[in-house]
């Protein structure tokens, strides 16, 4: 196939993106966990954490669906236009699937996902997301409620003979 190497590449692009999700999702939980045990504030970031809860949140579903993952689907689509058999596997295609790919039972895989799940859930109740605080600079800081006391001048200097 003339124009094969497009294809080849884009699936090679396609498995080193899913072995970066598998990443994220480790990664994140080991870092919610290590990084408020360190007082890390960024690991609390709604932000990366709706992140890390929607790509688990996926990852179980397709499992309990049984459905196969889109990027799995994409992989094998792109090399069989490449032309290439589905498990032929060059270096870099032999070791990124065979960290992503492992042989057991379904079940196995919905069990490890969805427990892996949980403890995403499990570590939203322990360390809840948190907006970062404002600055804290007094020029940030507004001024205390309730009545204030208007402050008397300062009182003038003594005539020059040093009486009044």
């Amino acid at each position: 196939m003339p124009f094969a190497w497009p294809y080849q590449l884009l699936a090679d692009a396609v498995l080193v993106a899913h072995l970066a999700v598998v990443l994220f999702v480790v990664a994140g939980l080991v870092l919610v966990v290590l990084g408020n045990r360190r007082h890390w504030p960024w690991v609390n970031a709604p932000a990366f954490r709706l992140a890390h809860l929607a790509t688990i949140a996926v990852v179980v579903a397709e499992a309990w669906l049984g459905l196969v993952c889109p990027l799995t689907t994409l992989e094998a689509w792109l090399r069989s236009r490449a032309g290439a058999p589905v498990d032929d596997s060059r270096v870099l295609e032999h070791w990124l699937q065979a960290l992503l790919f492992w042989d057991g039972p379904p079940w196995v895989f919905t069990a490890g996902y969805t427990l892996f799940g949980l403890a995403v859930v499990a570590s939203w109740w322990r360390w809840p997301p948190r907006r970062r605080r404002a600055d804290p600079s007094p020029a940030a800081t507004p001024p205390a409620a309730g009545p204030t006391r208007a402050r008397s001048p300062a009182r003038p200097a003594p005539p020059a003979g040093g009486q009044w």
